[in-house]
């Protein structure tokens, strides 16, 4: 692949972070990653932040490696989570350390908010799932503490954009991880400034909104120095994780739903436009923009978070299991015991994550899960009937038919979690690319060079380049009578 072009990817999630070189040659992708480094959240007092400038500097260092091994690269993009911001001041300083989304300081937000504008007029000027760490509820919180950062402000960057923001010295943001703030209109794709304005925010720190696949510009000359790189293109790729993920889903046609798998799972459909009426806002679901003006209407569910945090419990307990030692306990525990909803406050940031589903149970009249297998099966099992719950909720929401479910990101590998899926929806499980997120990056990039016209092209070149693990559902009837204790817990909530 010696005429391949050398796009670099940088994906950045919760706990972790990596450089991945993609090497296009036109038709086909491969994938190298060239740097890894942790990610999480750092506490200071009892405050949760996000350590932006360490993670600067291992971008730098992925740059350095990457054209170390390539020789050159042909553009730079990033992505990461979504709803977190940094706050910049006049002269373009960071001001303080971003927070963390799971920083408690938004506790209690919502009921104030509401007080002040209601629930559905938020939600029908931004179509997004009520969650108390929304960039919205964050900002909130900063003025109800009284927060001097407001009135410094004059530009707000999510996190993908504050990066770009350093290597290019241009300041914008990013259409799809602005989508996921609450302070995006979703129709017309520009900021609610209305909204803004009637909770007392400062409307001028909204800056110019950019499409994913936008040029934004030259590495800056130092940073480029800095890294050996001659000044590469940088592209605002789709930078929300999820919106670069659902790119690389290698669907074809319709009546297919997605579920981009990681430490959270974001199960949804592609839709031309939002749905923003009251039955979207009853069941709270989402709408955030893809790549091409499309919206993925879309639930957040707590995900892999569940297990991850029962293995750092058990790690302090001096009881240190690999996830393929958790799953295999799991698969040899007693199916159909005790179930939780996933999305329980109570599961947010808990002390010990194995207490916290144990108390769960106990408080619905369930027996607490005994040993570990138990108990990672139960948190298996629970995110495999929300999935369902979630499914039947899109049919209801957009009257189609969903027949298959495409599995794509790090929870793609979990085989018992997608037979459960496949067992509890009865539907066709498609898992895989594991790397959807950072191939997303890729492509969307590609499209911003040029190399590929649009949607359907980059999916055509995931198909061609990635396998894909079939999960066909076995026995799907077992799980009625699951499903019904499953949703007779929501209802008793």
């Amino acid at each position: 692949m010696s005429s391949s072009r050398k796009i670099l990817a940088f994906d950045l999630g919760a706990e972790s972070g990596r450089g991945i070189l993609g090497l296009f040659n036109g038709t086909q992708l491969t994938l190298d990653i060239v740097h890894r480094f942790p990610n999480g959240a750092v506490r200071t007092l009892e405050t949760l932040h996000w350590d932006v400038l360490r993670l600067y500097g291992e971008l730098l260092n992925g740059l350095r490696l990457a054209v170390s091994k390539a020789g050159h690269l042909d553009s730079v993009g990033i992505d990461t989570w979504g709803v977190d911001f940094a706050l910049l001041g006049r002269d373009g300083t960071l001001l303080g350390n971003p927070r963390h989304y799971r920083d408690p300081h938004t506790e209690g937000i919502m009921d104030l908010a509401f007080a002040r504008v209601s629930r559905s007029e938020i939600f029908r000027q931004t179509g997004i799932q009520f969650m108390r760490f929304n960039s919205l509820f964050q900002l909130l919180a900063l003025q109800r503490d009284g927060s001097p950062l407001l009135d410094q402000a004059r530009h707000l960057l999510m996190i993908p954009d504050l990066f770009h923001y350093w290597l290019t010295g241009l300041k914008v943001n990013e259409l799809t991880d602005a989508s996921t703030s609450q302070l995006l209109d979703p129709a017309s794709c520009t900021w609610a400034l209305s909204l803004a304005e009637a909770f007392g925010l400062p409307r001028g720190m909204l800056g110019s909104i950019v499409k994913p696949g936008t040029v934004l510009g030259p590495l800056r000359a130092s940073v480029a120095t800095d890294t050996g790189i001659t000044p590469v293109p940088v592209i605002a790729t789709a930078t929300h994780d999820t919106a670069s993920a659902v790119a690389a889903v290698p669907a074809r046609g319709e009546g297919w739903a997605y579920i981009s798998s990681g430490t959270w799972s974001l199960m949804g459909v592609e839709r031309a436009s939002p749905l923003l009426g009251e039955s979207a806002l009853e069941a709270n679901f989402t709408n955030e923009i893809g790549y091409g003006g499309t919206v993925r209407l879309l639930k957040n569910v707590m995900g892999l978070w569940l297990v991850q945090e029962c293995r750092r419990t058990y790690e302090r307990m001096g009881q240190n299991y690999t996830y393929e030692e958790l799953m295999r306990l799991a698969s040899e525990a007693p199916p159909f015991g005790s179930i939780v909803d996933p999305d329980d406050n109570r599961f947010v940031l808990p002390t010990s994550m194995p207490q916290a589903i144990a108390e769960a149970c106990r408080q619905s009249g369930q027996p607490a899960p005994e040993g570990v297998g138990a108990t990672v099966r139960c948190a298996l099992e629970s995110l495999a009937l929300r999935y369902r719950w979630v499914l039947e909720k899109l049919e209801s929401l957009t009257g189609q038919t969903l027949r298959t479910i495409h599995v794509v990101g790090g929870g793609s590998q979990n085989e018992l979690l997608c037979q459960l899926t496949a067992d509890c929806c009865g539907r066709e499980v498609l898992a895989g690319p594991v790397e959807a997120t950072a191939i997303g990056n890729v492509l969307v990039q590609a499209i911003g060079l040029g190399l590929l016209a649009d949607l359907h092209q980059v999916r055509e070149v995931v198909r061609r380049s990635f396998e894909v693990k079939h999960y066909e559902p076995h026995k799907p009837e077992r799980w009625a009578e699951h499903y019904q204790r499953f949703t007779a817990l929501l209802q008793s909530k």
